[in-house]
């Protein structure tokens, strides 16, 4: 089963688009929002991103919400 952890933001229509695909997948993943949790924002800064979705499954990170590379990575 691959970790899968997404950062998001309320505001944010990948982000949702992104949780939508994974709940019709049935893949199940943690979710890190930066507009409500300092602390993942402070993640998500200390890692070099600015914006939202960041989607980790395992090593990969995929920058946005980008279907194609979900579908081969997952």
């Amino acid at each position: 089963m691959k970790k899968i952890k997404i950062y998001t933001s309320n505001t944010c229509s990948h982000c949702t688009a992104a949780k939508e695909y994974f709940k019709e997948k049935g893949f199940s993943y943690e979710e890190k929002n930066v507009s409500t949790d300092p602390q993942s924002k402070k993640e998500l800064m200390a890692m070099g991103y600015m914006g939202v979705p960041i989607i980790m499954v395992d090593e990969d990170v995929i920058e946005g919400f980008n279907k194609n590379k979900l579908d081969e990575i997952l």
